[in-house]
């Protein structure tokens, strides 16, 4: 899953192939207060150990019927802040969407398996609300003639991917990770770091499941969905740090991780969330470039894997969705990589999923592939109905769900859940977004920001007069102290320096230029936010515009490091940021000023614009203050 994102642009893969989301209670099946509300751990690999139970779980299994069984196959979202008492305003819309008015109503009328959160659905206020919630949905779930509880979840990546904003510590996301690793010799300790940092504040939260990490190899520039989601373009280097996180939210967090987007989403020049991908990699190119991480990630013992909407014809000619196929999920997934865990779809009202079969068969199919957990379908209705109905008419055999909602019931008993369900309201504000925290989240924002080009304008002088700051501003996290390029200018102005702002926006005009220029003119260096320079010549307009100025122009790229290779002759300098997010733009403010030294490096190749097939800058390329 993803938020929105730009897309466009022709793929560059060859070339690329080539150059290498914010008091404890009893329940029916456990009345302790949870792990989760327990002070962090000290260090890694210290988390309470719940051990299997498969003859329990068969007990459990036993006392279900259809309904409840298949109920436990579905992840689904809702509205509002509170599971029982929503506003009116989110009562009318869950009526709209679900058919009830409550999460907890949706939980009991369908048995759910679990819930996901989501800001834009109004779940997310505050960490106590968002706790408060959490054992609410608990409630409801152990409230049944079956009590179990729900497994709560959310798709917080960090970086472009985050539902959760501040107080919550954000950090740095998938890419700016890998470069950070790079930057230390490829240790991956910053991506675990970072993964159990995160996991401790979700299950604090309530939260025992993050999809995460992404362990997609982004080989292809014009990739609009993946990008800097990704770690990066060497297949072992995100092999190693994909493990590393999900060791990070499983064995220091204690909360599952899943690995996505299965078999591999990293080359791709469409949006599955909007579209219908096909991947073209040859068989021995998946076994070499996209199976890697998946292989490691597997052997490392993750707890669930998410299979992406997209054709992969060499795995499965039929042209299915991987979702949906079964030679791709039961027979290279389950048979050749033996994995054993949880099979998550994407959600599953993502175009990619829906463009070959209805609504109502969707579900169904993806069953019948082998999946396990049919997440967030967009009418849950007829969903349940569906899968229900080929059940009874035999497509589906007893034995099929059987199998899937055991692997559920297990992935709970493993994560505590069923021991421990509730989390500590009154404890969380000393949980979520600490100071240590942000000071880690400073860190490792530091570590990966990555300086590409410089003439020696960078660092910036403390004598260096008056900054302009201008540029896109990319939609803000929930809670962050607001667009990209005021971020920038306040972290700026922290570190002493003069600085007025502007922001130009994507596709800025001739007026929003001329007026740029103008406070140029003004200015002793200008600092532009650039975002996705290959799908906007209006950005490359307004650059050039400020070189010819002959004011030293400075680039700060807010998501893909390929930004580079778009930049008008004359600009001074380059930063990848990776990110937009506060903890990634004021990082780039302290690299800019040299109050950090960037020590990151690039985990893709960046290839030349007009000669796709030649490489510009090499993995691994980052430049110092030394």
């Amino acid at each position: 899953m993803a938020q929105e994102t730009t897309s466009g642009g022709l793929p560059r893969r060859r070339a690329v192939l080539a150059a290498g989301v914010f008091g404890t209670a009893a329940g029916a099946l456990g009345t302790r207060t949870a792990w989760a509300a327990r002070p962090a751990p000290a260090g890694p690999a210290r988390t309470a150990f719940f051990p299997p139970d498969p003859l329990a779980d068969r007990r459990l299994l036993s006392r279900m019927t259809p309904e409840e069984k298949v109920g436990q196959l579905f992840v689904m979202r809702f509205h509002g802040a509170s599971a029982t008492a929503p506003s009116a305003a989110d009562a009318k819309a869950n009526r709209e969407d679900l058919g009830v008015a409550t999460a907890a109503e949706m939980i009991a009328r369908y048995h759910l398996g679990g819930v996901i959160y989501f800001g834009w659905a109004g779940n997310i206020r505050s960490p106590r609300q968002v706790a408060a919630l959490s054992n609410e949905v608990q409630r409801a779930g152990l409230g049944l003639r079956v009590p179990v509880p729900l497994l709560v979840s959310i798709d917080q990546e960090h970086g472009a991917v985050q539902r959760i904003g501040p107080p919550a510590t954000q950090l740095p996301g998938a890419m700016g990770l890998g470069a950070a690793s790079l930057g230390a010799g490829g240790d991956s300790a910053g991506a675990r770091e970072a993964a159990a940092l995160a996991g401790r504040e979700l299950a604090a939260l309530g939260m025992r499941q993050d999809w995460a990490p992404d362990a997609d190899v982004n080989v292809n520039p014009a990739n609009p969905v993946i990008g800097v989601r990704s770690f990066g373009a060497d297949p072992d280097a995100v092999a190693r740090l994909v493990v590393a996180q999900v060791r990070g939210y499983q064995e220091d967090a204690g909360i599952s991780a899943a690995v996505k987007h299965f078999p591999g989403h990293g080359d791709t020049a469409t949006d599955s969330h909007v579209g219908f991908p096909t991947i073209s990699h040859t068989r021995e190119q998946w076994d070499t470039l996209d199976a890697p991480p998946f292989r490691a990630a597997i052997a490392a013992g993750a707890d669930v894997v998410m299979t992406g909407h997209l054709a992969f014809p060499a795995l499965d000619p039929t042209g299915d969705p991987a979702t949906l196929s079964h030679p791709v999920v039961t027979g290279v997934l389950r048979g050749e990589l033996g994995y054993e865990g949880v099979v998550t779809t994407d959600s599953l009202r993502m175009e990619g999923v829906r463009t070959k079969y209805g609504d109502d068969r969707v579900p169904v199919l993806a069953l019948r592939a082998g999946v396990d957990l049919l997440l967030d379908p967009p009418d849950l209705g007829l969903a349940h109905r569906s899968v229900l109905a080929a059940l009874r008419s035999g497509e589906l055999t007893e034995e099929r769900i059987d199998a899937s909602v055991l692997r559920v019931l297990a992935l709970k008993r493993r994560r505590g859940l069923l021991a421990e369900p509730y989390v500590d309201e009154a404890a969380v504000e000393r949980r979520v977004g600490t100071r240590a925290h942000r000071a880690l989240a400073d860190r490792l924002a530091e570590r990966g920001t990555t300086l590409v080009v410089n003439d020696g304008t960078l660092p910036l002088r403390a004598d260096a007069g008056h900054l302009l700051v201008l540029g896109v501003d990319p939609a803000s996290a929930s809670g962050s102290d607001g667009p990209a390029t005021r971020v920038l200018a306040r972290a700026l102005q922290a570190e002493g320096f003069r600085v007025t702002r502007r922001t130009t926006g994507t596709a800025p005009d001739a007026a929003a230029r001329d007026a740029a220029v103008a406070a140029a003119r003004r200015a002793h260096t200008v600092v532009v936010a650039t975002y996705g320079l290959d799908t906007d010549p209006a950005q490359r307009a307004l650059l050039a515009a400020l070189v010819a100025t002959g004011v030293p122009v400075v680039a700060v790229a807010l998501r893909n490091p390929y930004d580079a290779a778009h930049l008008p002759d004359g600009v001074r300098a380059l930063l990848a940021a990776y990110g937009w997010s506060d903890v990634e733009v004021s990082a780039a403010a302290r690299v800019l000023t040299g109050r950090a030294r960037p020590h990151g490096r690039l985990p893709v190749p960046v290839t030349r614009a007009d000669a796709p097939e030649r490489t510009l800058y090499a993995v691994g390329r980052g430049l110092s203050y030394e």
